[in-house]
């Protein structure tokens, strides 16, 4: 099989980051087992059982071919990669020829030319690493891929897993920010809400969610309307809308959130 990368990266985790973690590790898992023609490397969230996922883990291969080995035991349920995952321990066949554990896989990977067959599965902080290591020939593949590849597998899986980490730090940080930015206009517009209903801060801001919320339109953007128009206009919008609020389920269906300015 010719030595290029093939990588088919998914929305189910930072794929384009994980995508080129994954194919570097698979070409070094490769490189690093004797008597392999090539290798895969596949990660999933903990959260998203492999079985349960509605997407195919992130992939990469240094093969195409490759590729197709990790799409049928997905597909099929069955093969390797997946008993290792379900036991935390190595999975493989020495002769796939006479191991017949897994027959979807079986039969795909023969056609392949594949014969022996090793997975290795690596998990740090939620995320979880196969690296399955192929070989053209019959052979314990297995106690081969478990020195080099066994511990680029580690430090990989631990370098990916921090980087996702990060990366999510990183995202609530900017939700934080922008909820801190959005924080002084929607205090303004809970004020002027006070000021027209005659409530306190905490009905004023409830209100205003529950609005947002009926109207579909951010609690940022509501309140930028109601601070920008000074409440002017919509007086008898809010003051309709926190009667029918109060009056909870059953209000009529000429709901007056439905006419509140852009």
């Amino acid at each position: 099989m010719p030595g290029r990368t093939h990588s088919r990266p998914t929305c189910q985790i930072d794929a384009p980051t994980l995508g080129r973690g994954l194919a570097e590790l698979a070409e070094q898992a490769a490189a690093g087992t004797p008597d392999s023609c090539g290798a895969t490397a596949t990660a999933v969230l903990a959260q998203d059982p492999l079985r349960e996922a509605a997407e195919d883990p992130t992939t990469a291969a240094t093969h195409p071919d490759l590729s197709a080995l990790v799409s049928v035991q997905l597909h099929s349920g069955e093969g390797p990669i997946l008993a290792a995952m379900d036991t935390g321990r190595p999975a493989g066949a020495d002769d796939l020829l006479h191991d017949d554990r897994w027959p979807c896989y079986r039969a795909r990977a023969l056609d392949a030319g594949v014969r022996s067959t090793a997975t290795l599965p690596f998990a740090c902080d939620g995320l979880t690493v196969t690296v399955s290591v192929y070989g053209l020939r019959p052979g314990p593949l297995k106690k081969a891929a478990q020195g080099v590849t066994g511990l680029l597998g580690d430090l990989a899986t631990e370098s990916m897993a921090r980087d996702r980490l990060y990366r999510a730090a990183l995202a609530q940080v900017g939700q934080l920010d922008e909820a801190l930015r959005s924080r002084p206009v929607v205090d303004q517009a809970c004020g002027i809400v006070m000021y027209v209903l005659g409530c306190d801060p905490d009905q004023a801001f409830d209100l205003l969610r529950r609005l947002s919320q009926r109207s579909n339109r951010k609690l940022t953007e509501l309140a930028e309307t109601v601070v920008r128009t000074r409440g002017r206009g919509l007086e008898k919008n809010l003051i309709a809308f926190g009667r029918s609020a109060a009056r909870g389920p059953g209000r009529p269906a000429s709901a007056p959130d439905r006419d509140l300015p852009e």
